[in-house]
This record gives structure tokens, sequence and C-alpha cells, in this order.
């Protein structure tokens, strides 16, 4: 379908959510363009427009956006707004979905899993993540990931090493900027399998805000979160909590590390690898 330029360029301004998004188009009759030649004294009108978020909408270069889309779709990005079909349907109800997606690879709209972890776990909760991958793989659930180094990779790995395995990662840099380096081939592999997803600029580094903030999307795309290994200050905290936030079932291994131990007295469910004790 046809990608409006406007929309892209808004939804790629920090802290411009679809609910900001949505605002801003109801208050300027549906009319994207009008929003892009507004003052900031009447974007600061729209609810939730601040002056910072203002400054960076008057700071939007359209011709710069429109002249990279080609570019990105001939690259292989689809680029997804919340009016593609093919925008995932579990994110649409979140007050704070991306408004666009940017995809290598084909999203299924399939029952959905995600497995979270520390960067630097243990070689038992490796193995942990690497099995539970491939024990999710073979009921037919998708896997959704964030690529990292560690529990990430591993969970992805479990999922490539079943045949039909499908698993999707959430990048929290640019679709064409692989973080980190290292996974540059598995991530490869999952494109095959699955997809790669990003809300940010195809072309952006990553940074510790977009890192942070797609563990929503993580959680969001999946019916569950299973956190293998964290400490409580560890960023697997944010997606469990985003997934209490969003109503999702979260589970937990029975480790000793901090932020397990603080799951499971906030109501995590206790899990095996081989899931027992886990509901589909």
């Amino acid at each position: 379908m046809t990608v409006d330029p406007a929309w892209v360029a808004l939804s790629l301004v920090e802290f411009v959510g679809a609910k900001k998004l949505r605002a801003l188009s109801v208050y300027f009759g549906g009319d994207l363009g009008a929003v892009l030649q507004a003052d900031e004294t009447a974007l600061r009108r729209v609810p939730g427009i601040g002056p910072k978020i203002a400054a960076s909408i008057r700071a939007i270069d359209l011709p710069s956006v429109a002249a990279a889309l080609p570019r990105w779709q001939q690259a292989g990005i689809r680029v997804l707004t919340l009016a593609d079909p093919v925008y995932p349907g579990t994110l649409r109800s979140l007050d704070d979905a991306p408004p666009t997606l940017f995809a290598l690879g084909t999203w299924r709209e399939i029952r959905s899993v995600a497995v979270v972890g520390t960067r630097e776990p243990s070689p038992a909760s490796v193995e942990a993540a690497h099995t539970l991958g491939f024990e999710l793989a073979r009921r037919g659930l998708q896997v959704i990931s964030g690529l990292a180094l560690g529990i990430d990779g591993a969970a992805h790995l479990g999922v490539l090493a079943y045949p039909s395995g499908i698993t999707t990662a959430v990048l929290g840099a640019g679709i064409l900027k692989i973080y980190p380096p290292q996974h540059r081939t598995l991530a490869q592999a999952v494109q095959g399998r699955g997809a790669l997803l990003s809300e940010t600029h195809p072309e952006a580094q990553p940074k510790a805000s977009t890192l942070v903030a797609r563990n929503r999307i993580i959680s969001g795309l999946s019916a569950a979160v299973i956190v293998v290994q964290t400490e409580i200050d560890g960023g697997a905290m944010h997606a469990a909590r985003r997934a209490f936030e969003q109503g999702r079932r979260v589970y937990v291994l029975d480790n000793p590390s901090s932020g397990n131990r603080a799951l499971i007295e906030s109501g995590a469910t206790i899990i095996t690898p081989d899931l027992q004790g886990f509901e589909e």
C-alpha cells in the first residue's frame, strides 16, 4: 500500500507514539501536511505536545524522508503503518504502539511468546534459553526476542534449530544497522524464518532510550513473556514490567538472579526450560 511520507516523518519524532500522532491528526482535521506547517503555538494546543516535541516536529525534513522511502523499500524494507493490514494486530490496541514499523522478512500473525534475559548469562541459562526456543518452536509458537548477546541470541538459535521454527527480532537500532554487529549472521537467519522489526529510523545507531523502548514492542507482540535470567536492574525487567501492564502472562525460570527472585515475588509463574508449568 502507499505510504504517506508525512506519517513516517512524524513517526520518527522521539516520543510521538500512536496516541500523540492520532491526536495531531484529529486536531488538524486529518491533514498531516498542516501538522508539519503549523507553528509551535498551534502544535502545543494538541494534548501531549510540549515544547520539545513541537520543536522536533518543526525541524522535520519531509523531502529527506520522502526521498529515503524508495531507497529503504529497494533494500527490502516494508514500511508498516497502523493502516497497513500487515501491521501486527496485537500492537494496534496499545496506547504507545509504534505508529510505523520497519520490517525485513515476513511478519506472521501467529501466537507468539517472548524469551528475554541478560546479555551475560550463566552457561546453564544459555542452554535453558536455547531449549526454550526449540520447545516453543516445536509447539508451533513464534518466539520474539531482541537479538541481543546472551539470552536473546540463544533463544533465537534454539528456534532456528527446529526445522520449521519461526522467530522475530525487535531491534533497538535501525533495521539497516544491525546491533550488536556480532549478530549480523544471526539476523539474516532470523529474517529468513520470520522478521526483523524496528520503530527507529532505518539507519539509526542504537541508543539507550531506543533499546529500552523496544521492550514494550517485544511484550506487546507476545501472548506471554519468559524471563530466563536477569538482575533486578536488567533490561529484561523492562519487558516483564511492560508485559504485566499489557495484561500478558509473565513466566520466569527459577534461579538465584535478583530479577528472577523479584519477578517470582511479584506473581510471575515459574516454569522449566522444557515448558513444564507453561500454559499455551
